[in-house]
């Protein structure tokens, strides 16, 4: 079994079901699809008499109320296609040997922000402009997987990219009209739309990787494979999230409409700079245990614990006596029967939070105080 490096921080709420990347693999299998809320405005037509339109020339009370709806369409939908005007140039397309996604240009020096599964395990990338013309090529600067984050740097051609202005995510309200943009499906330059459903979610990747998302922004607008490293966008034209994940139903398997998730910009931001001035990542916010761990069965083979293979010399588990081969069955009072459960309680939590985790060595259980240290690259 494939060891992984835990980690996790600050509070939240998990989501249920189950959430699918939103790139950048070549087959849509497996992958869900949300739908995108169209914002609609009803106009309704009142036919007009002389005695309804009495003192207005004729134009009913009704028919003036259709015209002012007519006019508040015009100006979302001029806003709408002023905002796509503004950032959709900042959106580009990432291609690797194994698929695409999308990426969001950050700076003018050529660093482009994405995804860490959009760039995978590929050292060179194309990144085609919303301009069109000859793709440019590619590096990558840095990755820190438990954001699901990276950041990649044209070796030439910086100045035809359009950086991207970045807002605040902690200023994000639940019901705010939002943008999707990205390369769904391969389809350059698509955008969609919807509101912010939520934020403050917790969820876990799943899908083999080791990335759970802490405050992610839960938006109706439709997430596809190909938007993930996109730009999730508000009316004043900032990049308030990177889109990454859409639901799956636990039950159907297919997709849970309209509920996609984004990496909070404030997150996006912090991570990036760090990746750009060091290539690494010392302070990401997560909690971490200092673990190299993976999912331990009982005798019937259903998970049932995290088996530590490995600790970081002075991190917080070794500082609080856990040892390798030791079993992790609860942490902070909740069951811990796997490695993504372990990274989900995690991500409830801060650095410097004090836990209780049960563990058991040789098949003694015993309780131990952990004092959380900080996840880095």
């Amino acid at each position: 079994m494939r060891s992984k490096v835990i980690g996790g921080n600050m509070p939240g709420r998990r989501t249920g079901g189950r959430a699918a990347h939103a790139g950048p693999r070549r087959s849509a299998i497996g992958w869900s699809l949300a739908c995108a809320e169209t914002l609609l405005v009803v106009l309704t037509a009142a036919s007009c008499s002389g005695a309804a339109g009495s003192g207005t020339g004729g134009v009913s009370a009704s028919s003036s109320r259709a015209v002012a709806s007519t006019g508040a369409a015009s100006s979302l939908e001029q806003q709408y296609e002023q905002v796509v005007a503004r950032v959709l140039p900042s959106v580009v397309q990432i291609s690797t040997s194994s698929g695409s996604g999308s990426g969001v240009v950050y700076d003018t020096r050529g660093d482009i922000v994405t995804n860490a599964h959009v760039v995978g395990t590929a050292t060179t990338l194309q990144v085609g402009l919303a301009s069109g013309g000859k793709p440019l090529t590619a590096g990558v600067v840095g990755v820190f997987a438990p954001d699901d984050l990276a950041v990649i740097k044209v070796t030439s051609g910086a100045s035809s990219l359009h950086p991207a202005s970045f807002g605040r995510s902690a200023s994000v309200r639940v019901g705010e009209i939002v943008l999707a943009m990205g390369n769904p499906l391969g389809l350059t330059g698509t955008v969609t739309d919807g509101i912010v459903s939520a934020t403050g979610r917790i969820v876990s990747e799943g899908q083999g990787s080791t990335a759970v998302l802490i405050s992610a922004i839960q938006t109706s607008a439709a997430i596809n494979p190909g938007n993930s490293g996109g730009a999730l966008v508000n009316l004043a034209g900032q990049v308030i999230g990177i889109p990454t994940l859409a639901a799956a139903d636990p039950q159907l398997g297919g997709a849970a409409a309209g509920i996609g998730f984004a990496i909070p910009s404030d997150t996006v931001t912090s991570i990036a700079g760090q990746l750009i001035a060091t290539g690494k990542v010392s302070d990401s916010g997560r909690a971490s245990l200092g673990i190299t761990a993976q999912t331990v069965a009982d005798a019937i083979g259903q998970p049932a614990g995290v088996g530590i293979l490995a600790l970081t010399p002075g991190g917080a588990a070794a500082k609080a006596g856990i040892q390798a081969g030791d079993i992790i069955v609860d942490l902070a009072g909740q069951p811990v029967t796997s490695v993504a459960a372990l990274q989900s309680v995690l991500a409830a939590h801060k650095p410097g939070d004090q836990v209780r985790a049960r563990v058991l060595r040789n098949g003694t259980e015993s309780t131990v105080l952990v004092t959380l240290g900080s996840l880095t690259s």
